[in-house]
């Protein structure tokens, strides 16, 4: 896959180096001269560049990468008015990074893929997810084994969950479901929140679109079901 990571402080340089190291291609760009000239080696481009200014963010190749990470951290006005650009821009894959609650309420209005806290998720972590899949989070188990939390496949939705067999069909053992409602932060923004299906409800349950599965598997079992997903 293709990264472009905007801001290239400590975290957005070791989740670029390290997104590098898992065989990604990765962008970066960033305000400060040294940080770029410092990390162009390791990755495959670096731009200086002001991501607040619309002519200069425009000059990115926004529409040649899978993901654009805005991880800027500290300069909390800089960071909402880059993600701000980019949702003007048309960009479809935004994750963005925040550094409070207030940060985190705010991103949450522009309706970005993913809203990473430091603090929750390291950037190894984030790298590990996306290694499987840019909509994916994930645990390990041990060295084969993960709980991973992803969308539903568009392919199953319409079923009935009790007619839904993960575990024979891919070899995964299904530990919940969640599903989308609506609901107000802090600052009063609506925004979608996902709330578990109890096992009395989840019987007589229909799959439905933005339905969130939690499973428990293999490394191979995974790439059973997402190799089907590709093909569906």
């Amino acid at each position: 896959m293709r990264y472009l990571i905007i801001g290239l402080g400590i975290y957005g340089t070791n989740l670029a180096i390290d997104l590098t190291k898992m065989g990604h291609e990765v962008i970066g760009a960033d305000t400060n001269p040294s940080i770029v000239e410092s990390i162009k080696d390791y990755i495959s481009t670096a731009y200086i560049i002001d991501s607040t200014d619309e002519v200069s963010i425009s000059a990115l190749p926004l529409k040649n990468v899978d993901v654009v990470i805005v991880a800027i951290g500290e300069n909390f006005g800089a960071s909402i008015r880059t993600v701000a650009l980019l949702k003007k821009l048309g960009v479809k894959h935004i994750f963005a990074r925040a550094i409070d609650k207030l940060h985190e309420s705010i991103l949450e209005s522009f309706e970005i893929d993913r809203i990473v806290t430091p603090e929750q998720r390291a950037a190894f972590d984030l790298v590990n997810d996306m290694g499987v899949d840019s909509r994916t989070e994930s645990l390990p188990v041990d060295s084969d084994n993960y709980v991973l939390k992803f969308k539903v496949p568009e392919f199953l939705a319409g079923i009935k969950y009790s007619n839904l067999n993960m575990n024979h069909d891919y070899g995964l053992t299904l530990i919940a479901v969640s599903r989308e409602k609506n609901s107000r932060n802090i600052m009063g923004i609506s925004r979608k929140e996902y709330k578990v299906i109890s096992q009395d409800d989840i019987t007589d349950a229909v799959i439905e679109p933005s339905d969130i599965l939690v499973c428990m598997g293999s490394k191979d079992a995974y790439k059973k079901l997402f190799s089907h997903i590709n093909l569906a």
